[in-house]
């Protein structure tokens, strides 16, 4: 999976949980999703729409209500809800959980394997604002899954950033040579 693909799926709030869902085998129909995401009816459908939209679910034919359809994994969506499912399980409790569901916090997490700086991030994940990038940095520092060191050993010291603890587990997860 390209780094691209990963930053689209961790848009919607809720679509790593739906992918993780859908592969540890709950049914595609929305009533067992919603019940186990414990999502608003509309962020839900949000994050749904947008999963079919990426080719990462499909209608599954001849099941399910027309308002209310029951969706499977296309092939390209079992690649990514096995990686969905690594990461969710990551993760300690639901109350960590909301943190993944912040935009920016899964791709920061699967570039930052090595020690990284500002600006290499930013470039590794593309459309990003500086704004962005500093406050998902600033989060994933406070949750502990960042460790931000100063590097002194050049003229100008600078921070540099790397996962740790569950980021580190998180990034493990990530698999972007797909």
């Amino acid at each position: 999976m390209d780094i691209a693909l990963l930053v689209n799926i961790t848009s919607k709030t809720w679509s790593l949980k739906i992918l993780a869902l859908l592969h540890s085998g709950v049914p595609g129909r929305q009533a067992p999703l919603i019940a186990a995401t414990n999502a608003s009816r509309s962020s839900f459908a949000s994050s749904l729409k947008h999963l079919v939209q990426l080719d990462l679910l499909e209608r599954n034919p001849g099941h399910g209500h027309p308002l209310r359809p029951e969706v499977r994994l296309t092939p390209k969506g079992v690649i990514a809800a096995a990686m969905a499912n690594k990461i969710v399980a990551a993760v300690p409790d639901e109350e960590t959980f909301s943190v993944l569901r912040r935009s920016w916090v899964v791709p920061v997490l699967a570039v930052t394997k090595l020690p990284k700086r500002f600006s290499s991030i930013k470039s590794g994940l593309g459309p990003i604002t500086d704004r962005a990038l500093s406050q998902s940095l600033y989060v994933l520092e406070e949750q502990e899954w960042l460790k931000r060191e100063i590097d002194v050993s050049q003229r100008s010291p600078f921070p540099i950033y790397h996962a740790v603890n569950a980021g580190r587990k998180i990034n493990q997860a990530i698999d972007l040579t797909l």
